[in-house]
């Protein structure tokens, strides 16, 4: 208390002029209406100015939430695309045990869930990065992975609430491809050098082709077809083979790669199954 008294004794002119200034404003803005207006125009650009500070701060906070949002309804919406799904042989009885069948009698082949990525590297040879969806949530090794930009990896292996997925940007990944223009298949490889760039091969030189010309998915390939891969940089002619080796600049930025899908092939074990029996045979 003591220490008050003596602050308002060494500050009592300043004290008092402040009593006096604010008095003065008071009476000023409350009997002269200029004033009055002026004074309630600059408090509500300044109300308004914090205000939209204040929502810009609010909505920065609230974007994980809505990024979650947007994830789910991308998720659905992916779900119900046509290529998800096939129509049966009109000529035979289509029994479907485990594989989903809608109201309009198409079968469902693929199936996406959406997972972020928690952990992930892009200069090492072989690189790789780690999903938080896991065998609880349905993820098994072989099930491949999509971004909204276009391929990401391949599953490798599970625990209850991770995946690891080999990354395209791996030198031991081999992903079937094909030309959006001709049809033409061939496979991606990755040569461990360079994140941007991915090669593919197996390309006959009679094929017409330029540089920025897509490169997707084939329909041979363990990822739903028509996934973007990535647009053509260079073409050069490997005189030993007669083939081209197309440098491929990818669709996904790996390096800042963070929301995925990881997709499940609902009719690949009964494909893998039946292989497997056709090269007993042999």
């Amino acid at each position: 208390m003591r220490n008050l008294f003596a602050f308002i004794r060494r500050f009592s002119v300043l004290l008092f002029f402040l009593l006096l200034q604010a008095a003065s404003f008071t009476l000023l803005f409350r009997y002269n209406k200029f004033h009055q207006a002026a004074y309630m125009d600059t408090a509500g650009e300044i109300t308004g100015a914090m205000e939209v500070q204040y929502s810009k701060v609010d909505g920065y906070f609230h974007l994980k939430k809505e990024n979650e949002d947007l994830r789910r309804r991308l998720n659905d919406l992916q779900n119900k695309l046509s290529e998800n799904f096939q129509s049966p042989d009109t000529t035979q009885r289509v029994v479907a045990d485990s594989i989903p069948v809608d109201t309009t009698g198409t079968i469902r082949k693929y199936l996406y869930m959406d997972a972020e990525v928690v952990n992930n590297s892009v200069i090492q040879p072989n690189n790789y990065f780690t999903i938080h969806r896991g065998s609880k949530q349905g993820v098994e090794p072989g099930m491949v992975v999509i971004s909204p930009n276009g391929v990401a990896g391949v599953v490798m292996d599970v625990s209850e609430n991770f995946a690891t997925v080999m990354s395209m940007l791996n030198k031991q990944s081999r992903i079937s491809a094909s030309l959006k223009k001709t049809g033409e298949s061939g496979r991606i490889e990755w040569d461990g050098s360079n994140p941007r760039r991915v090669q593919l091969r197996d390309i006959p030189k009679s094929v017409k082709l330029k540089v920025g010309d897509t490169v997707l998915t084939s329909r041979y390939s363990d990822f739903p077809a028509g996934i973007m891969i990535g647009r053509i940089q260079k073409i050069i002619l490997e005189q030993s083979t007669n083939n081209y080796l197309l440098q491929v600049e990818p669709s996904n930025d790996f390096s800042r790669l963070q929301n995925v899908f990881v997709v499940a092939n609902l009719q690949r074990a009964e494909q893998l199954e039946l292989e497997k029996r056709s090269k007993q045979k042999k």
